[in-house]
Order: C-alpha cells, then sequence, then structure tokens
C-alpha cells in the first residue's frame, strides 16, 4: 500500500471523535492528550505504511508486556523515563534553579517502607560475601548549608543483580534502607559491592531491546530518592566505575556526574578499624537538593510501586 494515502484533515475528524470533542463532559485534559496522541499514531500509520499485521503484532506485545509486568522497564529502554528527567532538568534551569544534585531514572524495583535509621545503617544482612562497601557523604542545600533530618532512601541489587521483594530468597528489605541525616547533614552505610543486571531471559523487554539490535543490560548502580521537609524530592543513582555496561545502559540511567571514584582499602590498620578481615571498598558522595519553589513541575511522582 502507498504512504500517505490519508488527507490530515480526515485524520484530525477522525480523531477529534475518538478522543470525544464533539461530546459533553469527560475529562478536558484527557481529551486533548488521547486526542494528540491519536492523531499522531494515525499520521505515523500513515507516514511508515504501517501494515496492520504490524500493528497487531505491536498491540500483542504491549498486552503481553503488561501481563508480565514489564512496562516499568521498557518505559527507560527506549529513553522515555530519561527524556522525562532531562524535560525537567530544563524547566528547573528555566525557573533558575541550579546547583542540585543531577537526577536520574526511578526504575521499577523501588519498594516502599524501608526501616528508618538515623546517621548510618548497614543494609546487607551478610549472607551475600561480595565486597564489602561503605558509602558515605553529605545533604546539602544549594546554599551548602547542611539538611538535618534529610532521608536519604536507598536500594540496589545483590552481587547476583538481584533485588530483594522481587527475589524470594533475600529477606525483607535486604540492600535496602532509609537513613536520617544528622545534624551536619552526614549519612553513610555498609553494604555489599551491587552487580547490574539484565533484562530476563526470554522476556518481553529483553526481546526489543534484541530486536532493536540493542543489549539489555544495566551497569551495577546504587538508587536513592533524598527528602527533606521544604525541599524538592531528588531521585537519582550512583553508578559504579569501571562497570563494562556504564556508557551503554539500556536504561539510559548514566550520567556523567553520578560516577563517583570508588576508593579500595587494603592497609591492615584501616580494615581492623572497620571490623573487618578484607579489603573494602568506599564511596563518598554528596547529595545537593533544592528548596521548593513556586510554579515549577513538582518532583513528587505519582506512579505504581510495590509496598512489603
Amino acid at each position: 500500500m502507498p504512504k500517505n494515502i490519508m488527507d490530515k484533515a480526515t485524520i484530525g475528524t477522525l480523531a477529534d471523535r475518538a478522543a470525544g470533542l464533539d461530546a459533553a463532559g469527560g475529562n478536558a485534559r484527557l481529551k486533548e492528550i488521547v486526542r494528540r496522541l491519536t492523531f499522531d499514531l494515525m499520521v505515523a500509520i500513515d507516514d511508515l505504511d504501517i501494515s496492520m499485521d504490524e500493528f497487531w503484532t505491536g498491540v500483542t506485545y504491549i498486552a503481553a508486556a503488561g501481563r508480565s509486568n514489564e512496562l516499568g522497564l521498557i518505559v527507560p529502554g527506549i529513553a522515555v523515563e530519561h527524556y522525562l528527567d532531562l524535560r525537567l532538568d530544563e524547566a528547573e534551569r528555566l525557573a533558575g534553579l541550579a546547583g542540585t544534585t543531577q537526577r536520574t531514572i526511578e526504575g521499577p524495583l523501588y519498594v516502599a517502607g524501608a526501616p528508618l535509621s538515623t546517621g548510618e545503617a548497614r543494609l546487607d544482612d551478610g549472607c551475600d560475601d561480595g565486597e564489602v562497601l561503605f558509602v558515605q557523604g553529605r545533604v546539602t542545600g544549594t546554599d551548602g548549608r547542611p539538611v538535618a533530618g534529610a532521608i536519604v532512601d536507598v536500594w540496589h541489587a545483590n552481587t547476583m543483580g538481584n533485588y530483594s521483594h522481587f527475589d524470594p530468597t533475600q529477606p525483607a528489605f535486604n540492600l535496602r534502607r532509609r537513613i536520617e541525616t544528622r545534624a551536619d547533614g552526614t549519612y553513610g552505610f555498609r553494604t555489599i559491592m551491587p552487580s547490574g543486571y539484565g533484562c530476563p531471559p526470554g522476556s518481553q523487554s529483553r526481546l526489543l531491546m534484541e530486536s532493536l539490535g540493542r543489549h539489555a543490560e544495566r551497569p551495577a548502580h546504587i538508587h536513592f530518592f533524598v527528602t527533606a521537609p521544604g525541599y524538592r524530592k531528588l531521585t537519582t543513582q550512583i553508578n559504579i566505575e569501571g562497570d563494562t555496561y556504564l556508557d551503554t545502559d539500556f536504561a539510559f540511567g548514566t550520567r556523567d556526574g553520578l560516577v563517583p571514584p570508588v576508593r579500595r582499602i587494603d592497609d591492615a590498620g584501616e580494615i581492623h578499624a572497620r571490623g573487618l578481615n578484607k579489603p573494602f571498598a568506599v564511596i563518598d558522595f554528596d547529595f545537593s537538593i533544592a528548596a521548593q519553589a513556586e510554579g515549577v513541575a513538582g518532583t513528587e511522582v505519582s506512579r505504581p510501586r510495590a509496598a512489603a
């Protein structure tokens, strides 16, 4: 079938009706969104000469991804979640907000309700014989002043690339904690060095990546929410330097400012002082968060999340 055989005005009229623009009532914002997306989809079908077989293959794929709860992987995998971050970055820049820690994707593996500690915490249950890692730093405002009582909500995978709650072999909230900063804004935690992970073998998300000629792997990383009264919520993560997939993260989560140095410590005195019997790693990472501001898109995102 030839391309561009439909008149744009005809497509527009059909999209108007599909969105209920000729009907009273309904949600005006939803009508606006459905009209635009329906119109753009119909135009894309015409421009690309998408066949009925191709269209229904796509519908079947989306349905299968929904049944397997993989849309939370596919959205970052096609760069849309990263795009939303870039768009919010630009909105903040235009509003004059600067000096904050870079944001990056949340991903689909957060679990609400992790235990709360003050100042510091141990995240791992001691059963994974991975490299011991200490992460420490400070939370400040963009003015450099410490933010006491901020909550650093942290979660990451184990050495097999698996997350507690989604991996039934791990205890509840393993490698997940909330840490309240001290009066000087500092926080710290002991954990194990995480591994990256990939989309599950045979999954819809991996099928899409491989069909695009891409891999479906993430580098090792540690997720954070940082919140405090009167401040904008920060959603971010740090990536572990040297990871094979650092520069090709399938989820577009790596950002240059979020790859801190890893210090390996093999000095016997420092090992003993930490109560260990083997070398360990240290990452220093400070967070800078912005005060609440009027007229800027919010950073508290309403989306489905797991809860224990």
